[in-house]
Formats: C-alpha cells, structure tokens, sequence
C-alpha cells in the first residue's frame, strides 16, 4: 500500500506538498482522481505471522509470512537410525529418478513414527540428488503460509505471491503450477495433517509428474485419500523396539532389559525415543533399563514425558505422551464431538488388549449411558463417538480369530500408553463412574455360567480387561472390581485355563487385600478360587496349604455355616483325596453336604455338586456301601434338576462310573461312563481337561468289560490330552500314562507297557511318596 500525504491550501489556491522516506511514495493530485498500486517489499528480514491489514498498515512494508526455511525437514526429534519400516521404505524408494507422481499416505495413531519415516525418505532423496520441501499442515495459516514458500522455492515472483495471499489469484493453483514445472524433481512432505478438511478447502493436495508427496496424518479414513497410496504406520516390533532404546542408551542395560520395557512401552516409537533419551542423560540418578521398568508401572505417563527436552511441556509440542493424543482430542471437541473424549475414558479403564464390541453395546441393550459424564456420552452418541476413534487412529478394528472352528470377533484396540495417558489426565470425579460403568458393561458380556464351553473365546477376550479394571481400581470401586474378577477366574476355571483362573484369582486377591484389607469377604472369595486353580495344575500341596488358610479365615470372619465357608469344606477335601489322605477328605466333605443342605437346600447346585464329588471319595476309601447308597441317588438328582447338560450332572455320571469299577460293575460303569463323556463334550467342547478325564474312566471300564483294544486307544487320547492340555509334567500326565501302562500290559503289549512304567517310576515316587498305592502298583507290575 501507498502512503499519502495532507498537503495545504494556500491562499493563492491549492499548495499540494508532500515528501516520503525508506520505501514511501507521494502521490499528489489536484481534482477528483482514482489511484490504484499493488506492492510488494521483500526486504524486512523478520517473517510476521500474518498480512498487516488495517489503517495502521497504510505504507507499511509487507513483510513475509512464510516459514523460514523449506528445504529442512523439521521434525521435533528426527530418528537417530530408522529401525524395522524395511518393506515400507523399499517401496516409498522406487521411484529413485524424478517423481513417481504419486500421493503416499502415512497414516497411524500419534507417536508411531510417521515424521521419523517422513524424515528418513527426506534425507535419503536429498541425498540422491532430489528437491526435499516440507510443509506442516498442522493449521490452515501454516500450511497456506509454508506451500506459498514452496511456490517462491520453485520460483514464484514476488507479485504472484503477493496476488495469492491477498486472494487475488488462486494460491494452490500458484503453487501447482511451480511444481509442475520444476526444473527439478522433488519430494514434498506435508507432514501433520490431522484435519484433512484443511488440505480439501483449498485443493492443495494433488499429484505431479515432477515429483512425489508424502502426506503424514492421524486421520486414516478421509475420502481425500482416495487417490493415495496408504501405508499404515503402527508399531515396532520387539526386537527393533529393544534397539531403539538401546540405539539411546547402550550402557543402561541388556538387549533383554531392553526388550522388558519395550513391552512395557508397547513397542511405541514415541515412548521408546522418549525412554532412551531419559535414560540417556540422567545426571542425579542412573537407573538400569531393569530399574525404569519397575518405576513404569508406578507412573508411566509422567515418567515417560520426563524423556522429553526442558521446556516442551509449555511449547505444547507433541513429543510428550500426556499430549499428544490431546491435540487429536481438542480438534474433535471443537468439530462438535466432545464425547470421543468420554469413550476413550471409558476404554481406558480397561486394557490394551482386543476388546469385543459387543461389550460396548451393551450401552445400548443395559441402558448404560453416560449422560452425567462430562462430556456426556448416551448410546445414540456411541456410534459417531467410535467412528471417530477409529478414522483418527486413536483406536483400531480388528477381528480375532476364533478357535474350534469359532467365528472371529470384532474388536476394538487401543495402544497401552494412550490408555494410561488418559487415564491419568481423567478428572478423579469422573473416574469412578467411568469405572462403575466399565464394570457394569464387563459384566454383562460374560457368558452364560451353565455353558462354560460356548463361551470359551469370549472368556479368551474379556480376562484381560477383568485385569486391567483391577489395576484401575480404587477404595471405592474395589469391591465391584474384584467381585467381577473372582467371576471371570471362576468361569475361566471352568473352561480348563487354569494357568489363566490362577493368575487373574491371585491378581483380584492382591487388590482386595490392598484396597479391603486380608479378612474382607472378597479377599477370601479371591483366595479360595486361587486355592482351587492350584490344585487343577497339580500343585496340590499348595492348593491344601491355602484352602485350609481360606477355611480358617472364613470360620473366624463368615463363620462355620456360612455357604463360603462350608464350598471352601469342599474344595478343602479334594487336595486331600488327591494326596490320598481319605478319611479327612471325607470328613470335610461331608461336612459341607450337612451344611449346605441347611443353608442352601437339597437342590441348590452346589449341594449337587459336592453330592457328586463325594462319590468318587466314597469309592477310594472303600466305603462301597455308602457309594452303592447314595450314589444312584445322586445321579438322577442331578439329572432332574440341573438337566443332562449341566456341568455338575456330568461329574456326577463320571464319579458314579468310577466308583461302579471299584464296586465290580463294569457293564453298568461303561454306561455312566459315556453318559458323563458324552455330556462333557457337548457342555465343554472336545477340547477340555475333564474330557479327558472322563475318556479315561471309560477306558478303564471298557478294559474290564473285555474290549481292550478300544480300552487302549481311548486311554491313548486321554495321555495326549493331558499332556497337551496340562503339561507332561502334571500329576494326572503322569497317573494316566501309569494307567496306560496298565492298559497295554492287560492288552498284551507288554514290552511298551514295561517302557512307559519304567519311565514313570521317578515321578510317581516324586508326586505321590514312595509308600503310595499307585507307586507300589507300578514296583509291582515292573517286577511282573
């Protein structure tokens, strides 16, 4: 713009003066004239964010708005070395002369490495002779601001510059043009476009024979990247992730140490480079890789942004872990969808894990909103909500194959660190009903109880959760939280993954003791699913020790008629059948069916239950005439009231089978026994630990009715079975290979049987002592 200058009126008629300094002009007129100039001046060494506008700007120089350089790829914290992208950046490599004239796509959630990929091809067709520009298209003004200096690095004159920040030419059209007709080829890089739309207001996203572009961004969904080449940037892979810590900080620790916390950092490039920087210049302290990763679990957020460079916290950069899933956040809130902040509270209370969506619209089914949480999040709003998780890679969709022939299951995920990083920032008067609502949802989803089976794969994706929501929990929320727990390791358990019902039991316990104290009721509750999973996995001395504690404690705190008392009676007397001591395992069992009888009613599951169990004991301690009583009885007890499907009918078949072997019938325990078999199999699958057991019953009663081959081969399935399903090393491993012995030595095949003993020997002297009756057997049947 010009400057003009009031001149003065004389008294001999009009005296026009004027005079200007620098860069000013002087227009002087007598008359009504109309002057109009555009300039443009290049010379003030400062950029201003923004064209001076206004009467203040009349004759002031327009200085330059763009960034200062675009030849230099400004990542926050470029990449000492690039570890795994191999494949990745073999194909972004191809077009090793000029351009490909293709759009390239990096899309993923914040943190996975997107710029450092950017940053890496930069350099590398720099470095073949390539035209390298950057632009950050993190907002309108900067990226308007950054492709018009592409435009003047490709040569753009001042007055078309000029024109296309003041509007008067169309600004991509200017930039287009330029790199069109480049003299050179290039790589353009628009790096952070989070918000697509901004790129699609003013077309500037396009392809060029003279060159390729590399757009970065959070957003994976957007119909802008139709024409794009996409690749998913997601993240390390253990090995690469363990060497990124130690490409930072080689003398904190092993490659092994390294590979820990990588896991812990769930292998994210941002929260690996901010780890290894930390560990890299601590001055006060000089923690172990060993030593971060305890500290991880105590505050991992906080510790992690600590990697960070002094004074990012107040730049609002997005290196920090605490922010920079913020920023993604912000933008939705102020595109009108503030509950996708609510949602991811919500999910953060759970795991890292595959999550079913069927768990989520459960919101809908139960009426679970959450219209008091700010933001409010009701079910018409959890559709959108999601959708923007999944198009900002906040979250992914995944399905996860199901087993057995099992149809897969749509998933949704979210990275640990995310999750902890909301977590940590969600206000403490919205935690606890986030979490009251996380366990009400987790709740519902669980299967049905009566079919441990059928709901196998689901149990397979919701116990992470269980176990996530207890390291979440608080004082107020611990009850709720470890009653869920003790649910799923119950059910777990019934399913046959007791490695699994034991570590969620003993997880729920420590939570309870922590947050309740060791003599609350669900402490208890804890502790005796965590004595029962032990005794599944043949740790049975250890499965007495804590039973007999729980019962204890449950005497003193519930007292001795509680039903919680008299089911750890019962569960007591299972171990101590186990290690052959049956005059007290009947005792406590025996105990508890008075009890229970009293408290529960004759036809409470769990008085048929140990009805059921009592058999089996009846029969080892020679009480047959105690069995030949009460077991017909139990038998269609169970079956009438619980059904033939039921998983307490099909111990009761099975134990009655079994004490029928020992009583002289084996026509009539042939049938029990494959009543219980085929039960179990429709109830728990072909595929469960009790399966086996049952097929082992049927044929021990196959051999004395006669048919032994059949006798052997079943006997073979259930050694397979329980050496892959229980472990070679497990009590009733080795017990049913001691039985197959026996059953290849009645079958004839005598030299097998001799070899399966033989090796046998040391593990039955081992579990069961040398002066147990299946020991002597085998000493016998060697001897033979």
């Amino acid at each position: 713009m010009s400057q003009g200058i009031e001149g003065e009126r004389g008294a001999s008629g009009p005296r026009i003066e004027g005079e200007a300094s620098g860069q000013g002009r002087v227009y002087q007129a007598v008359g009504d004239q109309l002057i109009t100039e555009h300039h443009h001046y290049y010379a003030s060494p400062e950029p201003l964010t923004r064209l001076p506008v206004g009467p203040a700007s009349i004759g002031a120089p327009v200085r330059w708005p763009g960034p200062d350089t675009v030849r230099v790829p400004l990542a926050e914290r470029p990449p000492r070395v690039l570890r795994d992208r191999h494949d990745l950046m073999r194909e972004l490599r191809l077009p090793r002369v000029g351009g490909d004239g293709d759009i390239h796509l990096l899309h993923g959630m914040g943190g996975s490495g997107k710029t450092a990929v950017a940053y890496t091809l930069f350099q590398e067709s720099v470095g073949n002779g390539r035209i390298g520009l950057w632009v950050n298209a993190s907002d309108r003004m900067t990226l308007r601001a950054g492709m018009l200096a592409v435009a003047a690095d490709r040569g753009a004159e001042t007055g078309e510059l000029v024109a296309a920040h003041s509007g008067q030419r169309a600004a991509a059209d200017l930039v287009w043009h330029y790199l069109d007709h480049s003299a050179q080829p290039w790589l353009l890089v628009i790096d952070n476009a989070d918000d697509p739309a901004i790129l699609d207001e003013g077309g500037w996203l396009r392809a060029s024979p003279m060159g390729t572009v590399l757009v970065t961004s959070r957003h994976a969904t957007s119909p802008l990247w139709r024409s794009a080449v996409r690749h998913k940037i997601d993240v390390l892979p253990l090995e690469d992730a363990a060497q990124v810590l130690c490409d930072f900080a080689p003398d904190a620790g092993s490659h092994r140490e390294a590979e820990q916390v990588a896991r812990t950092l769930g292998c994210l490039p941002l929260a690996l480079t901010l780890a290894g920087s930390y560990l890299a210049h601590q001055l006060l302290e000089s923690w172990t890789m060993s030593e971060y990763d305890e500290r991880l679990h105590e505050e991992s957020t906080d510790l992690i942004d600590q990697g960070a460079a002094p004074g990012t916290a107040t730049r609002g950069h997005r290196q920090l872990v605490s922010r920079t899933w913020q920023i993604t956040l912000d933008a939705l809130a102020e595109r009108g969808l503030p509950q996708v902040t609510t949602l991811l509270r919500l999910l953060s209370c759970w795991g890292p894990e595959p999550l079913p969506l069927a768990v989520l619209a459960r919101t809908a089914v139960d009426d679970t909103s959450l219209d008091h949480a700010d933001p409010a999040l009701d079910s018409t709003q959890l559709e959108p909500a999601l959708r923007a998780l999944l198009d900002h890679s906040l979250s992914s969709l995944i399905e996860v194959p199901g087993g057995e022939g099992a149809q897969p299951t749509r998933c949704i995920q979210s990275h640990g660190v995310l999750l902890d990083s909301v977590a940590t920032a969600t206000p403490p008067q919205q935690q606890q009903r986030l979490m009251e609502a996380a366990i009400h949802l987790l709740n519902s989803a669980l299967p049905d109880e009566t079919s441990p089976g059928a709901g196998k794969e689901r149990l397979r994706l919701l116990a992470p959760h269980a176990t996530a929501l207890l390291r979440r929990a608080t004082p107020e929320t611990a009850s709720e939280v470890t009653r869920l727990a003790v649910r799923v390791a119950a059910q777990i358990y019934e399913a046959g993954d007791y490695e699994a019902a034991l570590a969620l039991a003993k997880a729920a316990a420590e939570t309870a003791q922590r947050l309740q104290g060791p003599d609350h009721p669900d402490t208890l509750a804890a502790r005796h699913q965590a004595g029962d999973a032990l005794r599944r996995l043949g740790r049975i001395q250890e499965a007495e020790d804590l039973l007999r504690t729980v019962l204890t404690d449950r005497e003193r705190v519930l007292g001795p008629d509680h039903p919680d008392t008299l089911l750890t009676s019962a569960a007591l007397a299972i171990p101590l059948f186990l290690l052959s001591r049956y005059p007290e395992s009947l005792a406590y069992l025996q105990r508890a069916i008075v009890g229970q009888q009293h408290a529960l009613g004759e036809e409470h599951p769990e008085t048929l239950r140990s009805r059921a169990l009592i058999l089996e004991i009846l029969a080892q301690a020679g009480e047959l005439e105690e069995f030949l009583r009460t077991g017909p009885e139990t038998v269609a007890d169970c079956e009438r009231l619980l059904g033939p499907d039921h998983p307490v009918t099909g111990i009761a078949y099975s134990n009655y089978a079994y004490g029928l072997l020992h009583a002289g019938s084996p026509q009539d325990a042939v049938a029990a026994a494959q009543r219980a078999l085929d039960g179990r199999i429709r109830v728990l699958g072909p595929e469960h630990p009790l399966v086996y057991s049952a097929k082992l019953v049927l044929s021990w009663a196959l051999m004395l009715s006669g048919s032994h081959e059949e006798a052997v081969r079943l006997m073979r399935e259930a050694v397979e079975g329980r050496e892959r399903l229980l472990g070679e090393d497990h009590p009733l491993a080795v017990k049913a290979r001691v039985l197959l012995a026996e059953r290849l030595a009645a079958a004839g095949n005598l030299d097998e049987a001799q070899l399966l003993l033989s090796q046998n020997l040391a593990d039955c002297v081992r579990l069961y002592g040398p002066d147990d009756s299946d020991v002597k057997r085998v000493r016998l049947l060697l001897a033979l």
